[in-house]
C-alpha cells in the first residue's frame, strides 16, 4: 500500500478481517481480509453474483457476518445512495441540504442559552455551514440540474432523476466512508465525467462498485477484486489490474503445464514399477509425492459473454437524409435546421449536455417523432432497431424471455428461438425464467435482442451499457464493431464510445453539428465548463529548419527513449513473475504483497512516463525529418 507524504502510513479507515458470509448455506465470502487506509479511492470489481453489493451491506451492518470482523474508527460516518429516492414537495436544493443532518440539526436548534448558542455558531463555522447552499448547488449543477430545476420539488422529476438527487445528497454530506454502487447508471456522459472528477478530489475514503472502465481508471487508485470468495487489493486503476491479472494467469498457466509434466513423469514411474518388489519402495515414495503435490489452480475465468447481431442486407446510401428539418413536442422546436446524412457504415456518437436534445434526435431518427418543417427522407426498405433504458422496464415481468421472442416470431421453431437467446448470452436456464427474476444485465440483453431481431440497417442505442458488467461491455464493443449496419450511440461509457464511434455529432443550442475534435478533447472541455470545439489558429507558425547535427541528436534521443522503455519492460516482466507467485497471496504475507504491489505500481508509472517520452521523441524526429524534406 502506498505511504502518505512524509513516509507516514495512513491510518486504516476500514479493516476487514477473515470475514465469512453465506446465503442459503452457500458460501459467498470465505476467510476474506483487506485493509483500506483513510483517504483511499477503491474500485470494487468481480463477476456478477460474487457478492459485491452484499459486501456493502455487511460494511453498513445491515447483514450479520458468519465469522470474522469489520472495524472502522469510532464515530466514522458511512454514506451511500438510499434505495428510496426522494419524492416529496421539497425542492431539490433543500433536499440536498437536508442530507447534512448535523447542519440541519444545528440550524434547527432554538436554544436561548448563550453558551449553547455560542457552541452552535462555532460548530456551524467549523463545518462551513454558511457556504453549504453554494456547495449543494454546485453538486446539483454537476449532475445536470439547472438553477431553475434546483428550486423545483422532487416530485416533479422521474425516478432516474431523483436518483441523481439522492446521489447529490450523499456527496454533499461528505461521509468519512462513501459507498457507491454503480452510480453512473443514472447519469449521462456529462454527469459521469463530472462525478469522475469530483471523486478524484473527494477528501475522504471511497469504495465504488462500477463496471465503468474509464471511471475505474481515472477516479480510483486501487482495485479491490472479489473472486473465489476472497478479496485482493491491487494498486492502480482498472487497466493496471487487468494487466496484472493477465500476467498472473500466464505465469500460473506455465507453472500448471510444468506441474502436469512432473505428475505424468511420477505417475509413469509408479505404473511401471509398483508391481516390482525391487522398486516398490521408490514407487511408494513417488505416490506420496503425488499426494502431497498441491494442484496449481488458475484464477477463475470471467464468464464469456456474447451478443450476436443479425446481418442486414446492404442498402444504397444514404439510408436517412434530413434537410432543414425541425422537430419538437407541443411547443417551440427542440432542434431545427437539421441537415444530416446517415450511411449504413456510419458509427456516430451523440454528444451534448442533458436537455439539449440527444434523445429527441434519437426518437426522430427512429421514426418515433415526425419532422415539423423541412424534409426527412429514408430508404423504403430501411429497418431501424431502437434501444433505450426505459424499454428494459417495459418488459413483461411475468413472462419468460422465450415467451417474449415467441410473440415476435410466432412461426419459428422453439430450437431457433432458443438459439437466438443463446446468441445474446441467455442460456437454457434464463430462457424459461420469468423476467422479474432476471438480473438487470439479463433484462438488458433481452431488450437488445428484441431491438435487433429484425436485422436492422440502423441501430440506435441510448445508454445500452447500464447494468452490463465489464465483460458484457467488451462483448458489446466486439458485436458493434462487427455489425454491418449503422450505429447511433448515446452513452456515458467513454470506453464504449472511443472504441465504436468514428464520428461525433454535438447536439447544442437547438442544432446538431459534426464535432471536429476527439472525445478526450470533449472531456477536457466539459471539465472546464465548456463544450465548444477549440477555434482553429488563424496563422500557422513558420516551420523550423533543423541541421543534420540536430537530426542526429534527435535520433540518439529516440534510441535512448527506446532503451529506457525496453529496460523498464524487462523489470516489469520480473516483477510480474514475482506477483504471480501464489504463496505471495497467503494471509501471512499480506505486508510483503502490498510492498510488491507498490513497486509494480511505481514501475508502471515509470513505464507510462517512458512511453510518453518515447512518443514525444519520435514525434520530434518526424517533424524534423519532414521539415528537412
Amino acid at each position: 500500500m502506498t505511504a502518505a507524504r512524509g513516509g507516514v502510513t495512513p491510518r486504516p479507515m476500514l479493516r476487514i478481517s477473515d470475514i465469512s458470509y453465506s446465503v442459503a448455506g452457500r458460501p459467498l465470502i470465505e476467510g476474506a481480509s483487506v485493509t483500506i487506509p483513510q483517504g483511499h479511492k477503491v474500485g470494487i470489481v468481480g463477476r456478477n453474483g460474487t457478492g459485491k453489493t452484499t459486501l456493502f451491506r455487511l460494511i453498513r451492518g445491515e447483514l450479520t457476518l458468519d465469522g470474522g470482523a469489520i472495524t472502522m474508527p469510532d464515530r466514522a460516518r458511512i454514506g451511500g445512495v438510499a434505495q428510496e429516492v426522494p419524492s416529496s414537495e421539497t425542492s431539490l436544493l433543500d433536499t440536498v441540504l437536508e442530507a447534512d443532518t448535523e447542519r440541519a440539526a444545528l440550524l434547527a436548534d432554538t436554544s436561548q442559552d448563550p453558551t449553547r448558542i455560542a457552541e452552535v455558531q462555532a460548530r456551524l463555522s467549523d463545518i462551513d455551514a454558511w457556504s453549504a447552499e453554494a456547495r449543494a448547488a454546485t453538486i446539483l449543477r454537476g449532475l445536470g440540474f439547472t438553477a431553475a430545476e434546483q428550486l423545483m420539488p422532487c416530485s416533479a422529476f422521474s425516478g432516474g432523476w431523483r436518483m441523481r438527487v439522492a446521489l447529490a445528497g450523499v456527496l454533499f454530506s461528505q461521509p468519512d466512508l462513501l459507498l457507491l454502487d454503480e452510480p453512473t447508471n443514472y447519469l449521462d456522459l456529462e454527469g459521469a465525467l463530472w462525478l469522475e472528477s469530483y471523486l478524484a478530489r473527494y477528501p475522504h475514503t471511497v469504495l465504488i462498485i462500477s463496471h465503468d472502465r474509464e471511471l475505474l481508471n481515472r477516479a480510483v487508485g486501487h482495485i479491490l477484486h472479489l473472486a473465489d470468495k476472497k478479496l485482493t487489493l491491487y494498486t492502480g486503476g482498472y487497466d493496471q489490474f487487468a494487466r496484472a491479472r493477465a500476467e498472473q494467469r500466464a505465469v500460473l498457466s506455465a507453472q500448471a503445464k510444468k506441474q502436469e509434466l512432473q505428475r505424468a513423469h511420477l505417475q509413469s514411474f509408479v505404473d511401471r514399477f509398483k508391481a516390482k518388489a525391487s522398486k516398490a519402495k521408490q514407487a511408494q515414495s513417488r505416490v506420496k509425492m503425488l499426494e502431497k503435490m498441491d494442484t496449481i489452480r488458475m484464477p477463475e475465468d470471467a464468464a464469456r459473454t456474447v451478443f450476436t447481431f443479425p446481418t442486414p442486407e446492404e442498402l444504397s446510401p444514404p439510408i436517412i437524409q434530413l434537410d432543414r428539418a425541425t422537430v419538437g413536442y407541443d411547443g417551440p422546436p427542440v432542434l431545427q435546421r437539421l441537415n444530416l446524412r446517415i450511411d449504413q457504415d456510419d458509427r456516430i456518437a451523440l454528444l451534448g449536455r442533458n436537455g439539449e436534445g440527444k434523445s429527441t434526435l434519437s426518437k426522430l431518427l427512429a421514426g418515433k417523432l415526425q419532422v415539423g418543417d423541412g424534409r426527412h427522407t429514408s430508404s423504403s426498405k430501411l429497418r431501424i432497431g431502437y434501444f433505450a433504458q426505459h424499454q428494459v422496464d417495459e418488459l413483461h415481468i411475468d413472462e419468460t424471455p422465450l415467451q417474449h421472442i415467441q410473440r415476435e416470431r410466432p412461426t419459428e421453431m422453439q430450437s431457433k428461438l432458443r438459439a437466438r437467446l443463446a446468441g445474446f448470452g441467455l442460456g437454457a436456464d434464463q430462457a424459461e425464467t420469468e423476467v422479474a427474476r432476471l438480473s438487470g444485465g439479463q433484462k438488458a440483453r433481452l431488450s437488445l435482442l428484441l431491438a435487433t431481431i429484425d436485422a436492422p440497417h440502423l441501430l440506435i442505442l441510448d445508454e445500452p451499457t447500464n447494468h452490463l458488467d465489464i465483460e458484457s461491455r467488451e462483448a458489446l464493443v466486439e458485436a458493434l464493431t462487427a455489425y454491418s449496419g449503422a450505429v447511433i450511440l448515446v452513452s456515458h461509457d467513454m470506453h464504449l464510445l472511443s472504441l465504436v464511434a468514428d464520428r461525433l455529432w454535438l447536439v447544442k443550442d437547438g442544432a446538431v453539428e459534426p464535432y471536429p475534435d476527439d472525445l478526450n478533447t470533449y472531456r477536457k472541455l466539459l471539465l472546464q465548463g465548456d463544450d465548444k470545439p477549440a477555434k482553429p489558429e488563424k496563422e500557422k507558425p513558420k516551420a523550423r529548419v533543423y541541421s543534420n547535427d540536430q537530426i542526429k541528436e534527435l535520433r540518439a534521443e529516440l534510441r535512448r527513449a527506446e532503451a529506457r522503455v525496453e529496460k523498464i519492460e524487462e523489470m516489469r516482466g520480473k516483477l510480474a513473475k514475482k506477483l504471480a507467485d501464489p504463496a505471495l497471496y497467503e494471509d501471512t504475507r499480506k505486508g510483503e504483497l502490498a510492498t510488491w504491489n507498490k513497486k509494480y505500481a511505481e514501475l508502471m508509472d515509470a513505464m507510462h512516463k517512458a512511453e510518453a517520452l518515447w512518443v514525444a521523441a519520435q514525434d520530434k524526429l518526424d517533424r524534423a525529418q519532414g521539415a528537412a524534406a
